[in-house]
């Protein structure tokens, strides 16, 4: 056992950041290729919630039609696509919660309500692959920008804004143009060491990586994840050591006791090895 990979972080940690950058290849499609995707991308949707839709039960549909149709008489529209918005939380479906949070930012065009589904489309990418999870990213931009719009002072959702052109985009370069354009005037925003910390983690520069998250541990020392990333940069760079370090560090601040004897028998197999 060599490296923790995500998997492993997932179970150590408990719960984890949503978002990890990832790099693109530089191929880019003909402007053809991009108009079709725009035209595309919501006629695609509709028909993935279509197919959700049709794979419920016969009680859940009639609950469903029930929410939908409260949806156009209620006083309180808010609050009538909160509560369709957690019937799809329940079933685990991801893409039709963000659909729905979309729809309540339509009716009720706030930062808070663009933003959330903004961050409901962005987090739904890690569950799907390939022609959803492009039409995800999409959308998630597409949320984002709004939110800018209503407020250019959000950092986080510049933030998430280029990490989506970085991982899901025909332009990443425009993303991390963005990133840089903001450590300028606030070099100190964890979501932003973060994300630079994952992009050179993902790009293979461990020293960078481990640079960044020393920074975000100096800003945050409570982020107690960031050390299960600084181990696992230390494994690739074959500073087991180190790791082991950072792994008891880890330790340390874990009162959970299964989560401790996972942390220690990794530590165990990097002695051993």
């Amino acid at each position: 056992m060599g490296v923790l990979n995500k998997k492993q972080i997932i179970v150590i940690a408990g719960s984890f950041l949503l978002i990890v950058l990832l790099l693109l290849a530089n191929t880019k499609p003909s402007k053809k290729e991009v108009e079709k995707a725009q035209i595309e991308t919501s006629p695609l949707l509709e028909n993935v919630i279509e197919q959700i839709k049709s794979s419920l039960s016969a009680e859940q549909k009639t609950q469903l039609q029930k929410l939908e149709s409260n949806i156009q008489s209620a006083s309180n529209k808010q609050q009538a696509f909160d509560t369709i918005i957690r019937f799809y939380d329940g079933l685990r479906q991801p893409i039709a919660a963000a659909y729905y949070t979309e729809k309540a930012a339509e009716t009720i065009a706030t930062e808070k309500n663009w933003n959330t589904a903004g961050v409901r489309y962005y987090a739904a990418t890690q569950f799907y692959d390939g022609e959803n999870k492009g039409i995800l990213f999409k959308k998630a931009i597409e949320c984002f920008e709004k939110t800018v719009a209503i407020n250019p002072t959000n950092v986080d959702s510049k933030i998430s804004l280029a990490a989506c052109y970085v991982e899901g985009s025909q332009d990443p370069m425009k993303g991390i143009s963005m990133l840089k354009e903001i450590e300028k005037t606030d070099s100190n925003n964890v979501n932003l060491q973060l994300n630079f910390a994952f992009f050179s983690e993902r790009s293979g520069q461990w020293e960078k990586a481990i640079a960044r998250f020393e920074k975000v541990l100096r800003i945050q020392p409570e982020n107690i994840e960031v050390y299960l990333h600084l181990a696992d940069a230390c494994v690739q760079m074959n500073n087991k050591q180190k790791a082991i370090e950072y792994l008891e560090k880890y330790n340390s601040f874990v009162d959970d006791t299964t989560i401790k004897t996972e942390v220690q028998n990794y530590i165990n197999q990097l002695k051993k090895n």
